[in-house]
């Protein structure tokens, strides 16, 4: 499979499949993208509903250039809390196309570069202390075959298009996914496809279409409906 590094619009790196006809990221710009529908849509919205937790618990489907790691990995040093990240790629990039990748100097954080470069040589099925604020594990399988060490909070759903990977973006697919979310969990994805909406609805998710990022109207932001109840229930008892 060929993959090729390109140039997006904001400077930073993504890579291309042009047999799939897909990129790991927008190319109206990787970091603004993964910014936008995974820091803020999901990781700090999680935050902002759950300010008193020790901890947050993220997975993200592919791992791909380690870009959305290395992002929460910021965050979680600016927070000063802890994030337990655990993630799964199949067809991890050879490292000769990872050494690279700009991200460290887009977002001027060239002092990281060993942090993320760690995030893809370290060894696979295992946890690592990245930071004192970020624990990693990744695995080198596929989704179907994964099962998290504990309840997810957060989950980056980064997976290629439909058109390239439609049995990723599945009902049943979204069932194993909403298992894995801890009550109150937040699932985001760039995709906002009618479809996905569809699937996601009949997994039992509460979905709603929140702004996209540059080059996007719309993305998806699922959460637990049971948690939306609990917090309810927990409010009005408080009341």
């Amino acid at each position: 499979m060929q993959r090729n590094l390109i140039v997006t619009k904001d400077g930073s790196h993504t890579v291309a499949i042009p047999e799939w006809e897909v990129s790991y990221h927008s190319v109206y710009g990787a970091v603004q993208e993964s910014l936008h529908v995974f820091i803020e849509a999901g990781f700090r919205h999680w935050w902002s509903l759950n300010e008193n937790a020790s901890q947050c618990v993220v997975f993200e489907m592919g791992f791909g250039t380690g870009l959305n790691a290395l992002l929460t990995t910021l965050e979680a040093r600016r927070r000063q809390r802890m994030v337990v990240y655990e993630t799964v790629e199949a067809f991890p990039l050879e490292f000769n196309l990872v050494e690279k990748l700009n991200y460290c100097y887009a977002l001027e954080e060239s002092f990281w570069q060993p942090v993320f470069d760690s995030l893809h040589t370290c060894e696979w099925n295992t946890f690592h202390p990245i930071t004192n604020f970020f624990s990693f594990k990744k695995e080198k399988i596929l989704l179907r075959n994964y099962s998290p060490s504990q309840p997810v909070d957060v989950i980056y759903y980064d997976a290629f298009a439909p058109a390239a990977q439609p049995e990723l973006w599945t009902s049943e697919v979204f069932e194993k996914l909403l298992a894995m979310l801890a009550p109150g969990g937040v699932l985001v994805t760039y995709c906002s496809k009618g479809d996905v909406r569809r699937a996601m609805l009949a997994a039992g998710f509460h979905v709603e279409k929140v702004a996209g990022p540059i080059g996007k109207r719309e993305m998806l932001r699922a959460t637990r409906a049971e948690g939306r109840r609990q917090r309810a229930e927990i409010e009005q008892g408080q009341s």
